[in-house]
């Protein structure tokens, strides 16, 4: 009996799975990966996006958020530290983990958000990039803004007027006067 019903799973010219199973485990598998290449290039698209915005809020073009590791320099930067801290990510690991910490805890405060905003952007980036983004939250850091603000046009700008008025012109001495 026992016989019987290995005999009827097993033919004598196969051993083991059937090629139909294999293909659809490659199936299975190809479908997943373009699954998760897909779902990848939404959240980089999303992120790219927020990025963007607050590029822009903080005074930077906002191109500079597609350039990798330009673009997280420029994070580094907008949060009020050294841009060099961006070397982080050369150390395998942990470095990546420290440096997305550290910019996320002083970019919060850069925009005038409170710590627990700081945690949204280590955890969901994506999300609260784009929260700063396209929020209200203004930029708080003005420094780096101006000295990375495009320059004026002088054509179009007019000189202010000075706020206290000026004292009126009184004729300059040409020399003693003789009366006569």
């Amino acid at each position: 009996m026992l016989y019987q019903i290995f005999a009827s799973s097993y033919s004598s010219s196969s051993y083991g799975p059937s090629v139909g199973d294999a293909s659809g485990f490659f199936a299975a598998l190809a479908t997943y990966l373009i699954a998760m290449l897909v779902a990848t290039l939404v959240i980089s698209i999303v992120t790219i996006i927020g990025m963007w915005k607050v590029f822009e809020k903080a005074g930077y073009e906002g191109w500079k958020a597609i350039i990798p590791i330009y673009n997280l320099y420029i994070l580094t930067e907008i949060s009020g530290q050294n841009g060099m801290l961006v070397l982080l990510i050369l150390i395998p690991g942990i470095g990546s983990l420290i440096w997305t910490i550290m910019v996320a805890a002083k970019m919060a405060p850069a925009f005038g958000k409170e710590a627990v905003f700081a945690v949204g952007l280590f955890l969901l980036a994506p999300i609260f990039y784009c929260i700063l983004g396209f929020g209200d939250a203004q930029y708080q850091l003005n420094d780096i803004a101006a000295d990375n603000a495009q320059p004026s046009n002088p054509t179009t700008d007019t000189p202010e007027a000075p706020d206290t008025p000026e004292a009126p012109q009184t004729p300059q001495n040409q020399g003693p006067t003789v009366q006569t």
